[in-house]
């Protein structure tokens, strides 16, 4: 037992040494304790395997403050039965930004105006999660807040490179609903990324409604 405490003694000295060694080490291990500790007690507590997703698009931004934005959206969201009264209830009303952290929970009902995220058509080229807004739950279908149209698995699509179907979404595909967020911190991470995409979905979300994923 004096052992295992003096070698606890020396890890703990040695993580606490301002060194690249030390500060390497303790990086890693932070990586570890994340993913293999925190993310199982996430999953565990909030009913979902993806309780915290990073926004990578521009399909949920906002241009506008809410009376403008409804001014050019309102007629498209009307057709789902959808008014400026009923939106001003649901949460994110003001949309999401490309870089957010998203914190979701696990469920069986998701009711309209409800931000999900759900698995791409089995048949997409893109295997991540999208996070769109419930604008009808029988059956399911979703629309993001900045896309003109919603998106349908049809490679011929111009605006839905990846074919995305999100006319009908089964249960067994929704990851979970959105709760809260940190806005823009996922940009830490997504710095690395972004370089890789089409120039146009490149950088931080701006312009008027674009179709994006």
């Amino acid at each position: 037992m004096d052992r295992f405490k003096e070698y606890g003694i020396k890890i703990w000295r040695f993580l606490k040494e301002d060194s690249w060694k030390s500060w390497m080490v303790s990086f890693v291990l932070i990586i570890i304790v994340i993913k293999f500790v925190l993310f199982p007690l996430l999953s565990l507590v909030t009913g979902t395997s993806l309780p915290i997703v990073i926004i990578e698009s521009c399909s949920m931004y906002h241009e506008q403050v809410l009376d403008d934005w409804w001014g050019i959206n309102g007629d498209l969201y009307s057709l789902y039965g959808v008014s400026k009264e009923d939106f001003k209830s649901y949460r994110f009303v003001n949309g999401l930004n490309k870089g957010d952290i998203i914190f979701l929970v696990g469920g069986k009902k998701y009711n309209k105006g409800d931000v999900i995220v759900f698995n791409a058509h089995p048949t997409a080229s893109r295997y991540y999660p999208i996070i769109h807004r419930v604008v009808g739950t029988d059956p399911i279908e979703t629309k993001g807040d900045n896309n003109n149209l919603q998106l349908v698995a049809n490679p011929e699509f111009s605006n839905n490179r990846a074919g995305v179907d999100e006319i009908n979404i089964s249960i067994s595909r929704i990851q979970g609903v959105a709760v809260g967020r940190i806005p823009y911190l996922g940009w830490v991470k997504l710095i690395f990324f972004d370089f890789m995409k089409p120039a146009d979905e490149r950088g931080f979300c701006r312009g008027s409604t674009q179709p994006k994923l």
